[in-house]
């Protein structure tokens, strides 16, 4: 596979100008001027892809997604369905991270797995999060550590579920067992090692997070709280969380520009800021009680959508928001050859329109899966 993609503006996600980029096999062999003719006399096959009046960006990369479905807390006819390749291609995606929820009972972590790998070979990149909301918390292997080391998918520990009544209110040294078992697995294993924790919307917020931190020898880099979004005081703590160094995601709504807003205005660290879908995860809503009154269920959509809102609606600078779902989630999770448009690195491109922001090409690696608006690409039982 070689593509030529020329005259497009180049967003790294830092802006490069109107630049040339050239993709063989799964890597970005060169970015800047090319004699297009002298490739073409070369007698090889060659994709050419004129990007005028277009921007070129990294491959979004998504690091919340229920690719097994997740859901159930109304029963087991609100368990949501597996996500589909199309649906994550269509949203611009090219790298995920797939996690169980609540229900780590009926969804397992093989099946997980094997959705992940399933992924890999229908084009996209996938990993996983060993466990879910409970501690102690399924495992492959029976050990956070040991699916860390040896399971090649498992980038860390997630979603570890707290401030909130559907956790399995795990003690604080629970907690730190778990994050320093995730945290040497990625030491023995040259990867990230990070604990990825739900934050519910209970009174407590990030207050566990910010005791690890404190109390217990755990680098602030290897925690990674995602919901933040929830009220301001939680936001106020996240800010708080990121100034000392760890990782903060907002989960993707309609909302999710003016919170970019107020945690930039606020002081938080922009380069620990990242952006998720919970794609194929339930939205349950529950009043005072507990009690739950209302499912809906998230789309990987939402992710990129939020982005063309926090720009056209908030004016957000394009490449500030789209460090939030390119290079600060690599940096993250250890993806060193994801998240920038960089020779060597992974052919993971999205191209964009210039005026009205809408995906209308995506490669990964290297392989062209959306043209002109239309997926080419489909998974394996897809119509």
């Amino acid at each position: 596979m070689i593509t030529l993609i020329k005259n497009g503006e180049i967003y790294a996600p830092e802006y490069l100008g109107r630049q040339s980029i050239l993709l063989i096999g799964g890597e970005i062999v060169k970015i800047g001027e090319m004699n297009e003719n002298k490739l073409l006399d070369l007698d090889l096959e060659v994709q050419l892809v004129d990007a005028e009046g277009s921007i070129v960006v990294p491959g979004l990369i998504d690091p919340h997604v229920h690719l097994i479905g997740g859901g159930g807390e109304g029963g087991f006819s609100t368990r949501t369905p597996e996500l589909q390749l199309s649906e994550i291609i269509k949203s611009g995606i090219t790298t995920v991270v797939g996690c169980l929820g609540t229900d780590g009972t009926t969804r397992h972590m093989t099946s997980l797995l094997a959705k992940a790998k399933g992924l890999e070979e229908e084009g996209v990149t996938a990993y996983i999060y060993t466990g879910n909301y409970h501690i102690p918390t399924p495992t492959i292997t029976s050990s956070v550590k040991d699916d860390v080391i040896l399971i090649d998918k498992v980038i860390g520990a997630g979603e570890i579920a707290i401030s909130d009544s559907r956790s399995a209110q795990p003690s604080l040294h629970e907690v730190g067992k778990l994050v320093a078992e995730a945290r040497i697995g990625g030491l023995l294993s040259n990867k990230a090692g990070v604990t990825h924790f739900h934050v519910g919307p209970g009174k407590d917020r990030l207050t566990f997070l910010h005791r690890l931190l404190e109390e217990y020898e755990i680098p602030a880099s290897k925690l990674y709280a995602t919901h933040i979004m929830r009220s301001r005081e939680l936001m106020d703590d996240a800010i708080s969380l990121s100034q000392k160094g760890a990782f903060v995601d907002i989960t993707a709504d309609e909302t999710t520009g003016e919170w970019i807003k107020y945690f930039k205005e606020n002081g938080g660290e922009l380069e620990r800021l990242t952006l998720s879908s919970d794609g194929n995860g339930s939205l349950p809503k529950f009043n005072d009680q507990g009690q739950l009154i209302g499912m809906g269920v998230a789309s990987p959509h939402t992710l990129y959508e939020q982005v063309t809102r926090a720009v056209k609606e908030q004016g957000l600078p394009l490449t500030e928001v789209l460090r939030f779902v390119t290079l600060n989630t690599a940096n993250a999770l250890c993806l060193p050859k994801k998240g920038r448009l960089q020779e060597g690195h992974d052919a993971d491109v999205t191209i964009v329109n210039n005026e009205t922001l809408e995906i209308e090409h995506v490669f990964a690696k290297g392989r062209h899966m959306l043209k002109d608006r239309k997926t080419i690409v489909k998974g394996t039982f897809e119509k």
